[in-house]
């Protein structure tokens, strides 16, 4: 049965992906607005998609309204579509190299990304905050995987200096979020059924030091990991 889903998967969900990047394309020779009407588009298609192969989400809490940094868990793609709806019009941290690839990297910034170079060092860092500093001036939230790649299930490593740095800067409060996609969503086929977990934490206030804000949102996005 999980061989079947995921023949399925890789039948519909890829090609359907393709049509999509190329609608975000598209759309973005007319603007931001019809770039994320594309993108929601594409989120809302894939959770109804995952669901009829048998994978359901369940979300305890809420994203606040406003201006927030969202921090969250990544242990699979899963959760980079699923959070776009979860907090439904986010501005996304992502890595440079995928914002500066042919078509679908000016979709990305049409649609409004936050570029960040890990390997730039300081540099890298002040191109990430000064992007974020203009991208924050729409009101959206900020959304930011602070481990900075995905992790395995059970792994809990420390969060990018980048995250303290964006919060530093914008001065923004910050909701975590756990989830536990990992368990299911693997990096390669098959796929499992089940239910996907997302946590939403209460926001922590803006303005901490350091140590303390790495502490309390690293606890908060890895609950379901350090759950008894």
């Amino acid at each position: 049965m999980a061989a079947l889903r995921s023949a399925v998967y890789a039948l519909v969900f890829y090609p359907a992906t393709f049509v999509l990047v190329t609608g975000c394309f598209v759309a973005s020779l007319f603007g931001s607005k019809p770039v994320r009407s594309v993108v929601h588009a594409w989120t809302d298609f894939y959770h109804a998609f995952v669901r009829l192969l048998g994978t359901r989400v369940a979300v305890e809490g809420k994203i606040p309204s406003g201006s927030y940094l969202i921090a969250v868990k990544h242990q699979s793609m899963f959760e980079t579509l699923e959070m776009m709806r979860i907090a439904r019009t986010p501005i996304v941290v992502i890595k440079r190299e995928l914002s500066r690839m042919p078509g679908f990297g000016w979709a990305t910034r049409r649609y409004g990304v936050i570029p960040v170079d890990r390997e730039a060092g300081a540099k890298g860092l002040r191109e990430m905050l000064g992007a974020a500093k203009d991208a924050v001036s729409t009101g959206r939230p900020v959304l930011i995987y602070p481990e900075g790649t995905r992790v395995r299930p059970g792994e809990t490593p420390p969060l990018q200096a980048g995250f303290a740095g964006l919060y530093k800067a914008l001065g923004m409060p910050v909701v975590p979020v756990a989830m536990d996609s990992g368990r299911l969503w693997g990096p390669n086929l098959p796929k499992g059924s089940g239910t996907v977990r997302f946590l939403i934490g209460e926001p922590i206030p803006a303005g901490l030091k350091r140590d303390e804000i790495e502490t309390r949102v690293h606890a908060a996005i890895n609950a379901l990991e350090l759950a008894p």
